[in-house]
């Protein structure tokens, strides 16, 4: 094998080199590197910058490798005003965020792919590399590829705390029952879960699989008049997907009401709903979820509703006489899942007709509604997105609505995924460590 040592070759006129003949092999030896001292063009070696592009704008120069980050924001890409042939740029999704927030390429006059300027051009997948060369005026930059996509990294299962709170249920008419709290349930940190339950083992999620979330509605409003009608329970909150026990709560109990010339107890869910004063059975909670209501109590025309049962303690018992009081509702729980301490599931307060000095009960912490004890009057409706019960009415009042629930998922910050529907809020970060998905609608998150 020949060889040939010098330290520089130059062309005898112009300004091109030929290396040897059409179908030719050259060989660069392991170890060996091809440096290019000029202009970046022709197969020139791509200089990969080192600080990566996090910003929402990036001004691209050939002959240059950038990687760039998306995970908050954005980023178009300003190609150069003019370009040579085989002029190279390469862009990278640094952090597999393109999916979530797209670059965008600005060929600043020049054609794209054959497309003018005034083209949109577009890269949203995850873990995408675009890699253009200019080809001249005519078809300009063109991508030698730009869907390299398919070898992404399988992300191994991880775990992920749970906190899944159903809809509380609906208040009752006519000195009516407190709506029951809808279930809690939770996994997070050791607290506990409603109905003096501990806290449950956390969920494992596996890279690429989609996982449902349904947050459950709060027990509708309804009127006080004929053809009478009953309070409805809140209704489920769930988390559910391939490879996991599906994690439901219970919608919470309607709370007693009065439909004449029958009256009817409060209704049993994740937590039961207070007794009417006219048919005073409260309902049941259910085990790990949440509590039972007050029972009703009194003769006609004075009595007071139970107040609805909460995540953490029993509706409280209505009283009758011409001081008739609606019971309390049971309290809820507090979680500091989100990074900081919210309490949820209360039980709404029963609602009274006195004629002397009484009052209705309060709901419980955690959205629980007040009942009412003023005549053609609900109580007040139970708080959004906290599961907490609707408030028992006073004489002749309608059914209140129970607050909608809520679904709360955390997880570490390199396992979130980015990938979900239903707009959560997303909050990175948390305990410096944490992401925080909190739905208040259905959706889903992909692993």
């Amino acid at each position: 094998m020949s060889e040939i040592k010098v330290n520089k070759i130059s062309p005898r006129s112009g300004t091109d080199i030929t290396l040897g003949d059409s179908g030719d092999n050259f060989i660069i030896p392991s170890g060996a590197t091809l440096t290019n001292n000029g202009t970046a063009s022709g197969f020139a070696s791509i200089a990969w910058q080192s600080t990566i592009v996090t910003g929402t704008t990036l001004s691209a120069v050939a002959g240059n490798g950038y990687w760039i980050d998306t995970t908050s924001n954005a980023c178009t890409v300003t190609l150069p005003a003019s370009a040579n042939v085989g002029d190279q740029i390469i862009f990278t999704d640094y952090a597999r965020k393109w999916g979530t927030n797209k670059i965008i390429i600005d060929s600043n006059g020049l054609n794209y792919q054959g497309d003018p300027d005034t083209s949109t051009v577009e890269y949203n997948t995850n873990g995408q590399t675009v890699n253009i060369v200019y080809s001249g005026a005519t078809q300009g930059w063109i991508p030698i590829s730009d869907d390299d996509v398919t070898n992404a990294p399988i992300v191994p299962p991880y775990s992920v705390d749970f906190l899944v709170v159903a809809g509380g249920g609906s208040g009752g008419s006519q000195r009516g029952g407190g709506g029951g709290a809808g279930g809690y349930r939770n996994s997070y940190n050791s607290e506990s879960s409603g109905g003096g339950g501990s806290a449950e083992s956390s969920l494992t999620f596996t890279g690429g699989t989609v996982y449902t979330i349904t947050v459950g509605a709060g027990g509708a409003s309804y009127p006080y008049t004929p053809p009478y009608s009953n309070g409805t329970n809140g209704n489920d909150s769930s988390i559910s997907g391939s490879g996991i026990t599906t994690i439901t709560s219970s919608g919470g109990g309607a709370g007693g009401y009065y439909a004449p010339p029958t009256g009817f107890g409060g209704a049993s869910g994740g937590s039961g709903g207070g007794g009417n004063g006219i048919e005073t059975p409260a309902g049941s909670g259910t085990a790990n979820q949440g509590y039972s209501g007050g029972v009703g109590s009194g003769s006609s025309p004075h009595q007071g509703g139970g107040g609805g049962g909460g995540a953490s303690a029993v509706g409280g018992n209505g009283t009758g006489g011409a001081s008739a009081v609606g019971g309390n509702g049971g309290n809820g729980v507090a979680s500091t899942i989100t990074g900081s301490s919210v309490t949820r599931a209360g039980g709404g307060g029963g609602g009274a007709r006195p004629t002397a000095g009484g009052t209705a009960g309060t709901g419980g912490t955690g959205g629980g509604g007040n009942g009412s004890y003023i005549d053609v009057t609900a109580g007040s409706n139970g708080t959004v997105n906290t599961g907490g019960g609707g408030g028992g009415a006073g004489d002749d009042g309608g059914g209140s609505a129970g607050g909608s629930g809520v679904v709360i998922l955390r997880m570490a910050d390199g396992n979130y995924s980015g990938i979900t529907t239903g707009s959560p809020t997303v909050t990175t970060g948390v305990g410096g460590t944490d992401t925080v998905l909190v739905f208040t609608a259905s959706g889903s998150y992909t692993g």
